[in-house]
């Protein structure tokens, strides 16, 4: 069995080198089990010298395979990148930096060889600091009441996934993807175990806070229109409130009289018609912006180099 390896790089000049080594020690475990590997890098349009070590590297492994983008267009871009040219009877999904251990590769082969389709690694969170674990498990919480698939705390792009698994995803040709929600849309069984997070050995995380929130939110509406029933039940409540509040004034006008208007209450009522109008208006904005690059159909990348025979570049 031909088991790929997709590697999304992004600035990974000072660790791509050392990752490829221990992936090639990985390889050379799994071939007396009769498994080979290949191994495609996705370049993501990197400042540094990224794309001039992959291509040193596929000059000394015939076994790498390596896609350089013509510039950065994001994590997503790059996982389709990398499965659409993986051509193995298995893909493992992970990341360059070495915060994936590639060791662990054996233990999805073992787990995928018992019939499942998708063998998930389950990141823990010893170490992390509590308030990022906490916002996490809420950001999950919160989620997984709202989206259509499960998503589970910890589990990310690090998994391995069989053929039909793997045609399975590169099918779904949406535009707004969130490769985490298309693995658990996809279904098919699978299996997950958990391991040790580790830190980066070189360089910085390119996740940005601005990054990490756009992602999430775009988790939170990739798989739902809940965000858009909930703006109507809003609107619906607070039409119930106006009326009952309409009811209550003029009850209070027949008893009392017609009393000076009250100034506090006419501005409160305003401002906050006002802000959750803009809030349901920002929901709406989303959700058709999303259909607004939908239907350009644009590529999903453009190459500027690769060494593989023929690359779907420019299928939408």
């Amino acid at each position: 069995m031909l088991i790929s390896v997709v590697a999304p790089c992004y600035n990974e000049e000072a660790v791509i080198e050392h990752f490829h080594q221990r992936v090639q020690q990985v390889a050379e475990g799994l071939l007396p089990q009769g498994h080979d590997m290949e191994f495609v890098y996705v370049d993501d349009g990197s400042c540094d010298r990224t794309l001039a070590v992959l291509k040193r590297l596929a000059d000394l492994d015939s076994r790498v395979r390596y896609v350089s983008f013509s510039r950065n267009f994001g994590k997503e871009a790059a996982l389709l990148a990398g499965l659409r040219n993986a051509s193995g009877d298995s893909v493992v999904v992970m990341d360059s930096d070495l915060q994936h251990p590639p060791e662990l590769i054996t233990r999805m082969v073992e787990l995928l060889d018992e019939g499942h389709d998708q063998v998930i690694a389950r990141r823990t969170r010893n170490g992390d600091p509590i308030t990022r674990t906490f916002t996490a498990r809420l950001y999950y919480r919160l989620v997984n009441r709202l989206v259509d698939v499960e998503l589970i705390d910890g589990v990310g792009d690090f998994r391995m996934l069989s053929r039909r698994a793997v045609d399975a995803v590169v099918s779904l040709a949406e535009c707004n993807r969130f490769s985490k929600g298309l693995f658990a849309w996809v279904g098919f069984p699978s299996a997950t175990f958990e391991y040790e997070n580790a830190a980066r050995e070189h360089g910085r995380s390119s996740w940005s806070l601005r990054g990490l929130l756009n992602y999430a939110l775009d988790g939170l509406l990739s798989f739902n229109n809940r965000p858009l029933r909930a703006a109507l039940y809003l609107g619906l409540a607070l039409l119930s409130c106006a009326m009952l509040y309409t009811a209550w004034i003029v009850g209070a006008a027949l008893v009392n009289g017609v009393q000076a208007p009250g100034y506090v209450t006419i501005v409160t009522a305003v401002t906050a018609v006002a802000g959750i109008q803009m809030v349901m208006l920002g929901v709406i904005g989303e959700y058709t912006g999303r259909i607004y690059y939908e239907v350009k159909r644009r590529p999903h990348f453009l190459v500027k180099a690769t060494n593989v025979e023929r690359t779907k570049d420019l299928i939408p």
